[in-house]
């Protein structure tokens, strides 16, 4: 079309109207797939929300969508611009799980009827910088208008035997008509492009379907596709890039409107070298381990304090083994660093029943019973058993009223 040396407008009666025309033109344009030419293609069933809008922003150049897994389950965007430099090497591949879980909260956030709003709100000023457009837009066809006109009126004026000056007229009078056509062109290319008028019933339909768009973006019945469509509706192109800090996936949102935000999305990796929380979690690790804590203790304060593995999971006993390992940190034993004190005062099982003159398992007992009074730093961790002088006399004194079974280690009566 944009070779056309002639578009002349309603000389026959039409089956559809021009702009339904251009719209499919438009549609059948974009449904072709072509990544050199920044064509999306039409959104396929594949779960992937950002195929054939998704952008390197590394190279520039638009991501692929593959598939990895033993059955193909797992989607992955893949830049493949840099393989016509370097054979056999990708220039980065973004999983696509923690990126379009991110777009889904940004898309659903920005349709709330609040934040859908404001943005109506503000946009009567956009619609006034519209209108000054168009104003600009008709000035500049009137005066080309006016220069067809100017041209025929010559043309027509000038006497037949001037034939040179006649045909010097005429080529003028063609060439001003081209240039209106191709004013006209661009005009209506610019207002399918940029034009947005929303009326008042728009507004009202428009915060409507906010109140239901989390459950129709959720619904069993709203494919893939469905979600995708929706999604070209508001976002023009996504750029990725996971290289750009530790654990993480930059990605900038490039909206319909003009607007671009930035976004960081927490991605799940094999190493915890490649973790984002990776230093916090070994440094954590190391001052807990210092502090006499067990494997299934520190994973308890780790999770309580909201850290989770690289693969987003609660951190489990073994887990933490694994990364002592890894991080060279030797296993714990509480019995060869200290058999009866610890740092705090307390006393261990081992160190009570030494004080006390009694079996550690006597102690053990007296902990169930809630003889004695003691706390532990997780499930299976050593005790730490409170024994002030007071709390000892008392003990000796039962010791003695008892006797039996409750015998010292020498063997005699406990007195």
């Amino acid at each position: 079309m944009d070779r056309w040396a002639v578009l002349l407008h309603d000389r026959y009666p039409a089956y559809i109207s021009w702009e339904t025309f251009m719209a499919n033109q438009g549609r059948l344009e974009a449904n072709q797939h072509s990544y050199a030419r920044g064509r999306p293609g039409a959104p396929g069933r594949g779960e992937a929300l950002l195929q054939g809008i998704a952008v390197c922003a590394r190279c520039g150049g638009r991501m692929q969508l593959h598939y990895s897994g033993p059955s193909g389950e797992y989607p992955v965007y893949v830049c493949s611009h840099t393989r016509s430099q370097q054979p056999g090497r990708d220039c980065q591949d973004v999983r696509t799980l923690a990126i379009d879980s991110e777009i889904e909260r940004v898309v659903l956030e920005a349709l709330m009827p609040d934040n859908l709003a404001i943005a109506l709100a503000t946009m009567n000023e956009v619609e006034r910088e519209d209108a000054a457009l168009q104003k600009q837009w008709q000035l500049r066809l009137e005066r080309a208008r006016y220069e067809v006109e100017r041209a025929r009126r010559q043309y027509e004026a000038v006497e037949p035997e001037n034939r040179l000056v006649a045909r010097n007229l005429e080529t003028q009078w063609e060439e001003k008509l081209r240039a209106v056509e191709q004013i006209e062109r661009d005009y209506e290319s610019w207002r399918r492009r940029e034009q947005l008028t929303v009326t008042a019933d728009d507004r009202e339909q428009i915060l409507a379907l906010a109140q239901d768009l989390p459950a129709i973006w959720s619904a069993p019945t709203t494919t893939a596709a469905d979600r995708k469509q929706l999604l070209r509706l508001l976002i023009d192109s996504v750029l990725l890039d996971n290289r750009r800090q530790v654990g993480q996936t930059w990605l900038q949102i490039n909206w319909r409107t003009g607007a671009t935000t930035e976004h960081w999305a927490r991605r799940s990796v094999r190493s915890y070298a490649d973790y984002a929380d990776g230093e916090q979690i070994e440094e954590r690790v190391r001052t807990l381990h210092a502090d006499g804590m067990m494997d299934a203790a520190i994973a308890t304060t780790l999770n309580a304090e909201g850290f989770r593995t690289s693969h987003g999971q609660r951190f489990r006993g073994p887990v933490v083994y694994v990364l002592r390992k890894l991080w060279g940190l030797p296993t714990w034993n509480p019995l060869g660093r200290n058999p009866t004190r610890w740092p705090d005062g307390t006393y261990s099982v081992v160190g009570a029943a030494e004080l006390l003159d009694v079996f550690p398992g006597t102690i053990s007992l007296w902990l169930r019973q809630g003889v004695l009074r003691g706390w532990q730093m997780g499930a299976g961790t050593p005790w730490h058993i409170s024994l002030p002088e007071p709390e000892v006399d008392r003990l000796r004194a039962r010791l003695t009223r008892t006797r039996s079974p409750f015998m010292k280690r020498s063997g005699r009566p406990a007195s």
